[in-house]
């Protein structure tokens, strides 16, 4: 086989971070002072979210995953500096260890409010902080055929990223608590197949025309083919703690992105699985991390969820040096010797109970090349 040109698999990188307090270490308002200071050097890559103590940031469209790694890095340094300026700390985790929702403001904007008063508890609870990867797709055929089948890996990545082990000062026993906080909202979770490009539209157009929703950003999923862009976003994980592991997960949804899309222009398809099955995956994800079992289908049998990810891994390995991203895809193996985001934060917990030493873990490595 000769090499295959996977240049229209492009990149987008958005991510959450909180803004603390470096007294209290609580989630704090920045008011949104850093957005509009980081709009001045940032432009639109940096946006207030429907809580004020959150900062959203977006790279630019990244040729590959070196592109991306630079992106991040550059966004966590500015919006890193801007928050050191006011007198705020900036962190990466998917939950806030100990601050509760219901002391912490909403951002005043129409959007905001609507969904507010549409969802009510379920929206001034959902204080969580998530990483979205968009991949690009040279068209919205080949998009919905690479999001029906990349479902199936959804929870091995996810595992991966899992880094929210409390919640409002209890520890929850989850490696990921925050999609058990995102759940109450509707239009969440693994999506349902769809047969076709025009099935989904169907479906997206049903529900606008009903009044379910306003537009198609308000559908939640863990993947989805992107409602104006050409591209598949997925949704499904925790913002890591740190860059490298931001990019290893990057790499790792663009390379299941080429691997379908190479299976498919050699007329071979991946096993489809329903909804429900998958969804057994991402349980065990969220509440074991990489530390867990999951259930490999086509053998119906349970494996250990780092020997799981190891497969993905080398299901992926033939796109790798096309795409440029073994390096960063080997950066797994370091998230398997030191554990994810969640590991990490529950043993600095676990030394002396205390979850301010936590806050300022998440902290000191927001910025961090190396665990």
């Amino acid at each position: 086989m000769g090499h295959m040109n996977y240049s229209h698999f492009t990149l987008g990188v958005e991510e959450e971070y909180m803004v603390i307090d470096p007294h209290s270490r609580e989630l704090k308002s920045h008011e949104q002072k850093i957005v509009l200071e980081g709009q001045k050097i940032l432009k639109d890559k940096v946006k207030a979210e429907m809580h004020q103590a959150v900062v959203e940031v977006g790279t630019d469209i990244c040729r590959n995953i070196e592109e991306a790694f630079n992106d991040v890095a550059a966004l966590r340094g500015t919006i890193a500096n801007i928050a050191g300026d006011l007198g705020l700390w900036v962190g990466a985790s998917g939950t806030h260890p100990f601050s509760h929702w219901e002391n912490q403001l909403i951002t005043d904007h129409v959007r905001y409010n609507q969904i507010v008063n549409e969802l009510q508890e379920a929206a001034r609870s959902n204080l969580i902080f998530g990483l979205h990867v968009h991949v690009g797709m040279e068209d919205r055929r080949m998009a919905i055929h690479i999001a029906n089948t990349a479902r199936y890996f959804l929870p091995h990545v996810y595992a991966l990223s899992t880094n929210s082990p409390f919640w409002e000062g209890r520890k929850t026993g989850y490696k990921s608590f925050r999609t058990k906080v995102f759940d109450k909202f509707p239009r969440t979770g693994i999506p349902d197949f769809f047969e076709s490009i025009e099935a989904y539209e169907n479906y997206v157009n049903l529900l606008i025309k009903t009044n379910c929703i306003d537009n198609a950003k308000k559908i939640w999923w863990d993947i989805r083919v992107h409602p104006f862009f050409n591209t598949v976003e997925f949704r499904i994980c925790d913002v890591p703690m740190t860059i490298n592991e931001t990019i290893a997960i990057a790499a790792l949804f663009q390379g299941i992105c080429a691997k379908i899309y190479k299976l498919r222009t050699q007329n071979l398809n991946f096993m489809m699985y329903q909804r429900s099955l998958i969804n057994e995956n991402k349980w065990r994800a969220s509440r074991y991390g990489i530390d867990g079992t999951l259930i490999d289908f086509g053998k119906e049998s349970e494996a250990d969820t780092k020997t799981l990810i190891m497969e993905l891994l080398d299901f992926v390995d033939d796109v790798a040096d096309d795409l440029g991203s073994r390096s960063a895809l080997n950066y797994v193996s370091n998230i398997f010797s030191h554990g994810t985001g969640a590991d990490r934060q529950l043993s600095v917990f676990d030394k002396n109970q205390n979850l301010v030493e936590v806050v300022d873990y998440i902290h000191d490595q927001f910025l961090a090349l190396s665990v």
